[in-house]
């Protein structure tokens, strides 16, 4: 019997996952975003990640023919910068602080608690989504406790 969407989304809702915001630029060089969970480490040697991008999200025509992208893993308290760039149809990057990667020209987020940026070596479609494989060009670490997404809602990490 079929997985309906429903028991889909209840079996991986069960996975918490930390949550970043993917960047990019266009072609013509505006910056564009989305809030991404769909996230993983892929190979140490070389050093890749991957994430998976939805086709109905407002970013994907800017990353689905980028070279580079940008992962911003979002802190505690970044909460508002998650909805932001997970909201459609909104001006992603108003009002937000934001420099462009020494690597790759993407935007890295401020307070985040790392960003990796990468190039796009290997793009798969899947479903609705395509998955991007990045080789790590740069990575950037600070301290802090990763924001959560678990069974539909966000929640700070609690630490002992």
């Amino acid at each position: 019997m079929p997985v309906s969407t429903e028991q889909f989304k209840a079996g991986l809702a069960s996975f918490g996952a930390s949550v970043t915001v993917v960047t990019t630029l266009d072609a013509n060089g505006k910056p564009a975003g989305l809030t991404v969970t769909a996230f993983s480490a892929l190979s140490k040697d070389p050093p890749q990640c991957l994430v998976c991008i939805g086709h109905e999200a407002d970013a994907y025509p800017s990353l689905r023919t980028a070279s580079r992208y940008a992962v911003n893993v979002l802190a505690q308290g970044q909460l508002d910068l998650a909805m932001q760039f997970a909201t459609h149809g909104r001006d992603k990057f108003a009002g937000v602080d934001h420099r462009p990667g020494g690597a790759t020209g993407c935007p890295i987020l401020s307070g985040v608690l790392a960003a990796l940026e990468c190039k796009v070596v290997s793009r798969f479609p899947s479903g609705d989504h395509d998955i991007l494989v990045g080789s790590i060009e740069s990575v950037e670490v600070h301290e802090g406790a990763p924001l959560v997404y678990f069974r539909g809602r966000f929640h700070d990490l609690v630490t002992r």
